[in-house]
């Protein structure tokens, strides 16, 4: 699957190799109702031409038309669109809610290409970044991101964007709680990939949106499989599966890695992984055991709320106190 922001990156960097300029849009806060996250990325070159979604069609058509007329000439703007006061804004979002817009124009310099050839590696997950644009003279900077944190940070100055690649959800192994796991990513946007080498516990799967893999989940780790937007979960009670996955996600760089069982079951893991995995303290200290938020969870369905909801938590840079 490619992420959506990198086609768009892509598209908006032949472009300007093409010597086209372009305008790039970026959502940067929501407020009620509004069909894309802050973050969501949309390019436009002089002819007309565009890729990406701020809305699903609305506010696209309202932008394109603006182009076209010769607005947006600043190197910089922030639009507001559906709360009726931004002279650039002539439409109302039909589901009620507001949506702010940072528009940048890159003319087709080696400057822009070299900055947009940059964001690609970050989206590749090749490294985490935070793109820095200031709101007086739309100059952009890049700087390494090194911990996690909200999409968005804006003041009255400038605007800070994470860039990363696209969240991924690695399952180690089938389960009936990584079904439910596997079915909440993908409505949450995340890329999933569920490996596990047992045909016959995958006999009969379907799971929409994610790619299945028959092989260990150690191995395809081991093979580069995560990278620092990548949550690892191991939800099969089958310690062949569960350990191997574990010791192989705590030399990556993945923002989070899980397993599930109980208090009991998961001090004797630790005690397996010390012991035959070789692992010390500051490995072990990565791995949640138990998994997920204590909602009292029992069914397959809450279980999967739980380890979403923290992983959510994590990748946002929320601490479990601040809950």
């Amino acid at each position: 699957m490619q992420h959506l922001d990198l086609q768009v990156i892509r598209r908006a960097l032949a472009w300007s190799v093409a010597g086209q300029r372009i305008w790039l849009c970026t959502v940067l806060a929501t407020y009620g109702s509004a069909p894309r996250a802050p973050g969501s990325l949309l390019a436009v070159n002089a002819a007309g031409q565009w890729i990406g979604s701020l809305s699903g069609g609305c506010v696209e058509e309202d932008f394109l038309e603006r182009v076209a007329e010769g607005a947006f000439f600043a190197a910089v703007n922030v639009v507001r669109y559906g709360a009726g006061d931004d002279p650039r804004s002539r439409v109302s979002l039909p589901c009620g809610g507001i949506l702010d817009v940072l528009v940048e124009k890159f003319e087709p310099d080696c400057e822009v290409q070299a900055h947009l050839r940059e964001v690609e590696s970050a989206l590749l997950g090749q490294r985490r970044l935070i793109r820095q644009v200031d709101l007086a003279s739309g100059a952009r900077s890049l700087v390494a991101d090194c911990e996690q944190g909200v999409r968005i940070e804006r003041d009255s100055e400038r605007v800070r964007i994470r860039v990363g690649a696209a969240q991924r959800l690695l399952l180690a192994g089938y389960s009936s709680v990584a079904q439910a796991c596997a079915e909440f990513a993908v409505g949450l946007g995340f890329e999933v990939i569920l490996c596990d080498p047992r045909d016959e516990v995958l006999e009969g799967v379907v799971l929409n949106g994610v790619e299945i893999r028959r092989q260990l989940p150690s191995v395809f780790i081991a093979d580069g499989g995560c990278h620092r937007d990548t949550a690892v979960v191991a939800l099969t009670h089958d310690p062949r599966i569960d350990d191997l996955a574990m010791m192989e996600a705590v030399r990556t760089d993945a923002f989070y890695i899980g397993v599930m069982g109980s208090l009991q079951t998961s001090q004797k893991r630790f005690e397996r992984l010390r012991r035959i995995g070789g692992l010390g303290e500051p490995e072990l200290a990565r791995i949640h055991a138990p998994i997920g938020l204590n909602l009292g969870s029992r069914t397959p369905s809450e279980i999967a709320l739980a380890v979403l909801a923290d992983i959510v938590r994590i990748r946002s840079g929320i601490a479990r106190d601040q809950l």
